[in-house]
């Protein structure tokens, strides 16, 4: 349940347990190619009037290319989130930790969380499938993990 009525809360912590299918609509315009779905697990809880605090972790696979020989690379992500505070103070919509609430706010979506942290998860450099990836022939485009090609360019690593 990623999705929680606030009335639970005020009987104390609700845990949250759920997974998000690669093209679940949280994930959309993010350009993220997951390989499987997202599970997330965490506790939320009231801190104060007005204010929820939910923690917990995002665990999933990342599907990308190499860059330097195109071949497919995955990743996995697991990413713990210390804090996020829900609230509906507005002063609190400009704090860049927080997620704003609506006064009258019914429930709590924690995949807001989630869009957000893999999004700031995902690696800003390329992958590469191994350290010692010895990349694409320039020339003739010829995989040199494979071995060496046929042309006589160099087989340096791009």
């Amino acid at each position: 349940m990623l999705r929680v009525d606030i009335r639970d809360l005020q009987r104390g912590p609700v845990k949250t347990v759920g997974e998000l299918q690669p093209d679940d609509p949280a994930f959309e315009g993010l350009d993220l190619h997951l390989a499987g779905p997202v599970s997330i697990t965490g506790q939320l809880q009231a801190t104060a009037p007005g204010e929820y605090l939910w923690r917990g972790s995002l665990r999933g696979a990342l599907q990308a290319e190499c860059r330097r020989c195109l071949g497919d690379v995955r990743t996995v992500l697991d990413i713990n989130v210390d804090a996020a505070i829900f609230s509906t103070d507005p002063d609190a919509a400009d704090d860049p930790d927080s997620y704003p609430l609506l006064e009258r706010a019914s429930h709590i979506d924690i995949r807001d969380v989630a869009r957000e942290e893999l999004a700031l998860a995902v690696p800003t450099r390329l992958l590469l499938c191994r350290e010692d990836c010895a990349g694409l022939c320039p020339t003739c485009g010829a995989d040199l993990n494979a071995g060496v090609c046929e042309c006589s360019a160099p087989a340096e690593p791009v």
